[in-house]
């Protein structure tokens, strides 16, 4: 196992030499990265051509008219469909989701490519080939290494060539690691096959040095792809990424020693990528937070010393903490995230929040659930100095640090119906998107809205929106109350100048026995409410409901919102609307009956005999249960007259249920297929590690 001679200039029976095969490897990644680009840059186009359409005011600029866009729409909606597919397989009480049909086609393929270079040309039965094959597949497994780099890095060329976000490709970088380790393993399986039949495996591991190198490489190549799995990674995240840094470090070293020259620029090649992308993240860490790059902003009082950011702590209901950096440095789009840290509470630590604002309120805001470690601390020390003055040493307000922004997604605006569901702070990543297109629609009423190639869009395409809020109890629905009905105000006085838009919120609050029962009372006790004070837009009532209900209860940790089974039927109260999408909450003692609680109008008594204070905007729907995705998204599709957008944000489950009920309904209305039905673009986010 000699590799110090020069083999990658060697050709084995006719074969093309050994450095060839890393090049073919990196012609059809680099073919793969090149489609992906040619995609983006086509949905760039796309957008631009809908937004100008828009500006020109042509009717449904999100239909697809011409062949051409027809054709591609036809496209992107089956390859949509067949990627977000995934097979579930019932297993007791348990229900386990295979990976979606697109990672795993795409995983598949690396496989496929890798193992056709390691055994191209070999007879796999020929017993004097397997030195052979040995050596193929050292070259290969070297081959892949600057891959593994480029998807690992937050700034790295393939996602700004491909449009898709740092956090979006690590699982493409985990399983190319455990690709990498795959091949490793043939070409260390091969030379000891070989020397096996006459006990030489003793004698190299003693007396040839390359060898044991080898196996120390390999032995740190397992121990990285095991303690990246996700249990382990979610123990302790920080101390993940401590050891992983320098599981690597070593792991390179060992590889360098042990392979020869030719290919050290496959090693020099991730090293260089891995300290390009720590130099830009410096870079824009110290423009976003060193206040002597702002002087607009210190200039105009916004900002006083050496660092730019500060941020103020505030405890909220459910262990959750609201951090805001007023008059932030830097500029961000709806849905993206940035890394914070606050090393006097937490000191070494980063985490990745989304970002809960947009720009035009002169404030970064996040919204933070306090699980174990940091974001613990953080709602400890929001709750210690909440009400404490500035100058107090315990006070809310401390210097903080942000890195980014991060993420990115689709501008939502193209589209001509959007779906934005949300669980529990997942709304702090659709609430920023709802408030953008809104920002769109005041752009349509300005008459200054116009069309320039040279800067961004303005407008929006938008004509209906629904949100979807799921939480489980009053508290939680206080996070964004003053947003939502702010929203819905400003949208009440948009539709004086622009007839054709509509928004839907509804929220759903699925385990506060305690709150439905005091509203159920409350609601009982209250008149009819003035119709004057409510909008144009207020839902009509509607007859009977039918309500389904879980015959299963939910696991404590079940993130699913799937429904099934019985049907009941509920009156429903004057001057309350209902949902027929809705399924009654199963986790607790009010929930026996099997009927949903429609609670909309939401308000609250601060004493006997004192006036109602409504909570929210009386057109937002409250309902006491859970909500039925499909359901949701089917009427929300069937008013479409162009591409429409799913956007969802929570927990796992729900994130899959959701992937597979658009895939349902692609398939069901037969998007593009003939029957004129429009597409439908899936965007997910997911809560986790």
């Amino acid at each position: 196992m000699d590799m110090g001679m020069a083999m990658g200039s060697m050709s084995m029976g006719g074969m093309p030499p050994l450095m060839a095969f890393p090049q073919f490897y990196w012609a059809v990644v680099g073919s793969a990265i090149g489609v992906a680009t040619l995609v983006n840059i086509y949905n760039h186009v796309l957008y631009r051509q809908r937004m100008s359409a828009a500006n020109s005011r042509l009717p449904n600029p999100a239909k697809p008219n011409s062949p051409f866009f027809l054709f591609s729409a036809t496209l992107f909606a089956l390859t949509r469909e067949a990627s977000n597919y995934s097979l579930r397989i019932p297993i007791k009480t348990r229900l386990v989701r295979l990976p979606t049909f697109g990672r795993a086609s795409l995983i598949l393929a690396n496989v496929t490519v890798l193992i056709v270079l390691c055994f191209y040309g070999f007879d796999m039965g020929d017993r004097w080939s397997r030195e052979d094959i040995g050596y193929r597949c050292g070259f290969v497994t070297i081959g892949q290494l600057p891959l593994l780099f480029l998807l690992t890095g937050k700034n790295n060329i393939i996602g700004y060539l491909t449009g898709v976000s740092h956090e979006r490709l690590n699982w493409l970088h985990r399983w190319c690691a455990r690709c990498l380790l795959l091949t490793a393993t043939i070409h260390m399986g091969y030379f000891f096959a070989d020397w096996a039949p006459y006990n030489y495996i003793g004698t190299q591991l003693k007396e040839n040095t390359l060898v044991w190198k080898g196996i120390v490489a390999w032995a740190l190549l397992v121990w990285i792809v095991f303690s990246s799995m996700t249990p382990i990674r979610g123990w302790s995240y920080e101390v993940f990424v401590l050891q992983h840094l320098i599981s690597f470090a070593v792991f390179i070293g060992f590889v360098y020693i042990h392979t020869p020259v030719e290919v050290h620029g496959y090693i020099w090649a991730p090293v260089a990528l891995f300290w390009i992308d720590r130099v830009i993240r410096v870079a824009r860490v110290l423009y976003a937070n060193v206040s002597a790059f702002h002087p607009k902003q210190r200039e105009a009082g916004h900002m006083s010393g050496f660092w730019a950011c500060k941020a103020e702590f505030t405890p909220l209901p459910h262990n959750t903490t609201r951090i805001v950096i007023r008059n932030p440095p830097i500029s961000w789009t709806p849905g993206q995230h940035v890394f914070l840290s606050c090393h006097s509470i937490v000191p070494l630590q980063s985490h990745p929040f989304t970002v809960a604002s947009i720009p035009e309120d002169g404030r970064m805001e996040f919204l933070v659930k306090a699980e174990t470690g940091g974001t613990k601390r953080f709602f400890r020390h929001a709750e210690k100095s909440h009400g404490l003055p500035e100058s107090s040493s315990r006070s809310c307000t401390k210097t903080v640090a942000i890195e980014g922004p991060y993420g990115c997604l689709r501008p939502l605006r193209q589209f001509d119906s959007v779906m934005l569901l949300a669980g529990s702070t997942g709304a702090s990543f659709t609430m920023p998107l709802l408030r953008d297109i809104l920002q769109g629609w005041k752009e349509n009423a300005e008459s200054s809205s116009s069309f320039s190639l040279l800067k961004s869009p303005t407008g929006a395409v938008t004509r209906h929106v629904r949100f979807v809020w799921v939480v489980k109890s009053k508290g939680q629905l206080g996070w964004f109350a003053e947003q939502l009905s702010s929203v819905y105000a400003e949208f009440t006085a948009l539709q004086d100048k622009l007839r054709d838009i509509k928004l839907e919120v509804t929220v759903y609050v699925t385990c506060d026995d305690a709150f439905t029962d005091e509203h159920k009372t409350l609601l009982s006790n209250v008149t009819a409410p003035n119709r004057d004070f409510f909008p144009k837009t207020a839902p009509e009532q509607h007859g009977p409901v039918e309500l389904r209900s879980r015959t299963i209860p939910l696991k404590k940790d079940e993130k699913s919102l799937n429904t099934v089974d019985e049907v009941k039927e509920m009156p429903v109260s004057a001057s309350l609307s209902a949902d027929p999408s809705e399924v009654p909450c199963c986790c607790g003692a009010n929930s026996r009956d099997g009927s949903a609680r429609p609670i909309s109008h939401l308000s609250s008594a601060t004493s006997t005999g004192s006036k109602q204070k409504l909570l929210v905007h009386p057109s937002i729907a409250v309902f006491s249960g859970r909500p039925d995705p499909r359901t949701i998204i089917r009427k929300s599709l069937e008013q479409a007259l162009g591409e429409s957008a799913v956007v969802i944000c929570g927990p796992q489950g729900l994130v899959a249920d959701v992937k597979q009920d658009v895939c349902a309904l692609s398939d069901e209305r037969a998007v593009h297929k003939g029957t004129g039905a429009q597409g439908i673009y899936l965007h997910t986010e997911s809560f986790g590690y």
